[in-house]
């Protein structure tokens, strides 16, 4: 099945080449001098991909755009020697194929275009005909450019509160914690944006290691389109509680992403993991959960024993009856958490129990809060150490909840609050995350605030810091939510001091 993308936005993700001039080689054979360490400068083009949002009738979604205020990239200069005025925008693409019948998307109300950083822009797009979108933002827009993209969807069995930060192109993702049970619906979203056709391999891991599937391989996705792909269909093996899902590409790039919806417990979103590392930190998990399941896989050679501990507020502990793991090479291993929380949020912390052999794996955690008929269910990858700066968009007021988490030393952040879409003026506080903690943080929301707003996180000093966000809005006694880790923005690149040696005209 094959939807063309809402191509609303040719997306590249090519950074400036910067070259400097050094001295050249002197006449008398001396050594020029040193070139000079690579400086980090900002980028000027930036790409994201959003999956299709859903295919429910009742389904009412949200965009929000935002790039954070900063030292950006000058506007590129043309080949007409004229500079580019720099964009950061959503835009609708023609047509979407279901079935081999083409039809109009019904797009965003307003393309979300930011034109200017510090503000969020928002777009509505209601109902199943959405496509997926692309896009992309140049200039002083690129440097930390964000798209969130947020969806209600009221009853039905995907009912739940989606939450996915769009994510920039790639050629290799893990996704531990998805299903092929009979009760859940995983599609794996892939969306190719990009002018040239791209292809993809999908692998799936069990508890007894690869499962055996022929449809998997060289996996089409043409250009500006996307493929969304029912995981259960891949595999003629029994169904799977736990799987872990490994998307690469052959050729081109893509944005993968996955689509969980649960009969009974509800739907969202699961974002790739960090890549395989021998240590894991997973984010924000909420203080009411009433169940979390732990999800690893060890993609090596090596099997990989684990400590588990929660990092809390007040210190870290090993929870109770469930403080190691145990992963056999190629298989997933999943292991329910009871009682995690016990009413304190944290975040997960996983570390090789002997410290002497290290083996690198990835994670995740399936979190449900509610209980019988009213519940709801998000998914908490591991998450990689925000280095630089790290922002996540639309949060709403006494909705919104941050996690910090400061696992090996002390460290101090920067959080700011951007202003409002509709309205609001900026709000930062210098937050300080004592040694194996976890701090939460509920009321920084921007003076005035009207629509929604953007959280940025900036490590000032110390220890390296995990932060995730959660999204949490009730609805009809049914407590929806949905938690995003930050990923570092990646807003500056490391560009090398070139200098010229004339040497090699000899």
């Amino acid at each position: 099945m094959k939807r063309t993308t809402l191509s609303l936005i040719a997306v590249a993700t090519a950074l400036a080449a910067v070259t400097g001039l050094a001295s050249l080689t002197a006449p008398d054979g001396t050594a020029a001098p040193r070139a000079k360490a690579p400086t980090r400068l900002p980028v000027e083009r930036a790409g994201l991909v959003c999956p299709a949002p859903s295919t429910s009738e009742v389904a009412e979604t949200l965009y929000t755009s935002y790039t954070p205020p900063g030292t950006g990239a000058a506007p590129s200069a043309t080949s007409g020697g004229r500079a580019e005025q720099p964009t950061a925008r959503l835009l609708p693409a023609a047509s979407t194929t279901t079935s081999g019948t083409a039809k109009k998307p019904k797009a965003p109300k307003a393309p979300a275009t930011v034109t200017a950083p510090g503000k969020p822009v928002t777009a509505e797009a209601d109902g199943p005909a959405v496509p997926a979108l692309a896009g992309s933002a140049t200039g002083t827009l690129a440097p930390g450019w964000t798209v969130q993209q947020t969806t209600v969807v009221p009853a039905g069995g995907a009912r739940g509160l989606l939450g996915l930060s769009c994510g920039a192109p790639d050629t290799d993702f893990w996704f531990p914690a998805a299903s092929t049970s009979k009760e859940r619906q995983d599609y794996v979203h892939l969306t190719n944006p990009d002018d040239a056709a791209a292809v993809a391999d999908i692998e799936l891991y069990g508890p007894e290691g690869p499962l055996k599937s022929q449809f998997t391989d060289g996996i089409p996705v043409p250009a500006r389109s996307t493929v969304p792909v029912l995981l259960s269909t891949l595999t003629g093996e029994a169904a799977q509680q736990a799987v872990t899902v490994h998307v690469t590409t052959r050729s081109g790039r893509i944005g993968a992403a996955i689509g969980a919806a649960d009969d009974t417990l509800g739907s969202d979103w699961i974002a790739p993991a960090a890549d395989p590392a021998s240590r894991a930190v997973l984010p924000g998990i909420p203080g009411d959960a009433t169940s979390v399941r732990l999800v690893a896989f060890a993609p090596g050679n090596e099997d990989a024993d684990l400590k588990v501990q929660l990092v809390t507020a007040t210190g870290t502990i090993v929870p109770a009856g469930a403080g190691s793991l145990h992963l056999k090479s190629g298989m997933t291993a999943s292991v329910d958490l009871p009682d995690l929380t016990r009413g304190e949020g944290g975040s997960l912390l996983l570390t090789p129990s002997d410290p002497k052999k290290p083996t690198p794996f990835v994670a995740a955690l399936r979190v449900v809060r509610g209980k019988g008929e009213n519940t709801e269910i998000a998914f908490v990858p591991a998450a990689a150490a925000v280095s630089g700066r790290a922002t996540v968009a639309d949060n709403r007021a006494k909705a919104t909840t941050l996690s910090l988490t400061a696992p090996d030393a002390a460290a101090q952040v920067k959080v700011t609050a951007s202003a409002g879409s509709g309205a609001g003026t900026p709000v930062s506080r210098t937050v300080t995350v004592k040694e194996g903690t976890t701090t939460t943080l509920t009321d920084l929301v921007p003076q005035g605030l009207k629509g929604s707003y953007a959280i940025t996180v900036e490590p000032v000093s110390g220890g390296t810091v995990y932060a995730a966000r959660t999204l949490a809005l009730p609805q009809d006694g049914t407590p929806m939510f949905t938690i995003q880790t930050f990923v570092d923005d990646r807003g500056t690149v490391e560009v090398p001091t070139a200098r010229q040696n004339l040497g090699v005209l000899d």
